[in-house]
């Protein structure tokens, strides 16, 4: 087997190999081995057939199909074993270029690893974002708690008020005529959560259990039904319930109920160190980002196609999960948007290059700067996770697969080459 290699346009190259007489015979006899037990001949069993009988039959380029799938993975995977250097990113496109008796030749073309020329990534001035934690910020953070472990009581005695929770009939109508979607029994509304058409909520305000009550609005003019953009329309209402939202008393019982703290002022503190260490991670990935963006910036790279279409896949594949938790399939959610998929993966271009880059970018530096994880730190870390969960080393290491094991290594060499980048600039 005799094969070049040519650079092409795009970070790709062209890799021909040729196949002489006997090496493509071969691969016809194994074509002819792996499928013979396909083929039956009057007098002969299926499966008997010899191959000669065969080709005499249908011709010399029965097996061509098969030997070429047998022929091409067989030396295009002998090439890459040899080739070291040649970091194969994609499928190949496959052409064949000539097919007779007496050889096959076969055209390759496949994307490769580009060659990065980073930019500056040492020497530079950087500012870091500082966010402090103030007792405000706590404060919020124990009332969320309290909303959380709020309840809603039945309220007999008064209208509806802004942040009532209200439960209602609604019959929406365009001209006297009534619209799909627009009727509901026994319907659950936040009152000021703005989830119903604008002006809809405040209408309800002041109404009494068991009243009756018109409720005129304006459908938005982006709204999502063409037929009802900009249109007004009547909702006649019908009031079964209210319900209030009471709020339990900050107190240390309520406290160690509710988080296990045994009180207030403890939940403050720990809360206090939490937001600060949340602080502190945001400034950190701020910073790492702007690092990251700025050597981006400044770096040489021709970007295969390939690697912003697979990038695109895992964007569209994510965002398709998404949906999912929503209960909505991302088909349908194309319809609802007006968008061909073509769009929709149009859309992602700009951030899967961005992306792409940067992690050409990563790599690089890492491979130039020999940053790695040993055994140790690995050891080291899952040290550390034993102690968070309360076991021992061994039993949290037979726990782990190779995947596992893996993650925990690139973590630890992120970690490292952030280091690297913070220590190797001026960070102000």
């Amino acid at each position: 087997m005799k094969y070049t290699i040519e650079k092409a346009e795009k970070s790709t190259v062209k890799i021909t190999i040729e196949l002489n007489k006997e090496e493509w015979k071969g691969a016809i006899d194994t074509a002819y081995e792996k499928t013979k037990g396909k083929y039956s001949l009057p007098g002969f069993r299926k499966g008997k057939v010899p191959k000669n009988f065969l080709v005499s039959t249908y011709g010399e380029g029965i097996f061509y199909d098969d030997a070429i799938n047998y022929a091409f993975p067989k030396y295009y995977g002998e090439i890459l074993d040899k080739e070291t250097t040649l970091e194969v990113i994609a499928q190949p496109e496959v052409e064949i270029k000539d097919l007779t008796a007496e050889g096959l030749t076969i055209l390759a073309t496949v994307a490769v690893k580009p060659e990065v020329k980073l930019g500056a990534y040492k020497g530079i001035t950087y500012k870091k974002n500082v966010y402090n934690v103030t007792d405000e910020d706590v404060n919020e953070e124990l009332t969320r708690l309290q909303e959380r472990n709020s309840r809603l009581v039945d309220v007999t005695d008064r209208a509806v008020a802004d942040g009532d929770t209200v439960i209602i009939d609604y019959s929406g109508s365009v001209d006297g005529v009534k619209f799909q979607g627009g009727t509901a029994e026994k319907q659950s509304l936040v009152i000021g959560s703005k989830t119903f058409i604008p002006g809809f909520e405040e209408q309800v305000i002041g109404m009494n259990i068991g009243e009756d009550r018109d409720i005129n609005v304006k459908f938005p003019e982006e709204y999502h039904a063409e037929e009802l953009k900009g249109k007004d329309a009547v909702f006649a209402i019908k009031l079964h319930e209210i319900k209030a939202k009471e709020l339990p008393e900050i107190n240390d019982e309520f406290i160690k109920d509710a988080v296990g703290t045994e009180s207030v002022e403890a939940y403050k503190a720990e809360t206090k160190a939490r937001l600060e260490k949340q602080a502190q991670d945001r400034a950190d990935r701020e910073l790492e980002d702007e690092i990251i963006k700025n050597i981006t910036k400044n770096t040489e790279v021709e970007i295969p196609e390939a690697l912003i279409e697979n990038q695109k896949d895992r964007m569209v594949q994510e965002m398709e999960y998404r949906l999912s938790y929503q209960g909505l399939k991302l088909d349908d959610y194309l319809k609802y948007i007006g968008k061909t998929m073509d769009d929709f993966r149009a859309d992602y271009t700009e951030q899967a290059t961005e992306y792409v880059k940067s992690q050409l970018v990563i790599e690089q530096i890492i491979a130039d700067e020999k940053v790695d994880a040993t055994e140790e730190d690995v050891e080291a870390r899952v040290a550390e996770m034993a102690k968070a969960q309360g076991k021992e080393i061994p039993d949290v290491k037979k726990h782990m697969n190779a995947r596992q094991l893996d993650y925990i290594k690139n973590d630890i060499i992120i970690k490292k080459l952030f280091d690297l980048l913070k220590s190797g600039n001026t960070i102000e």
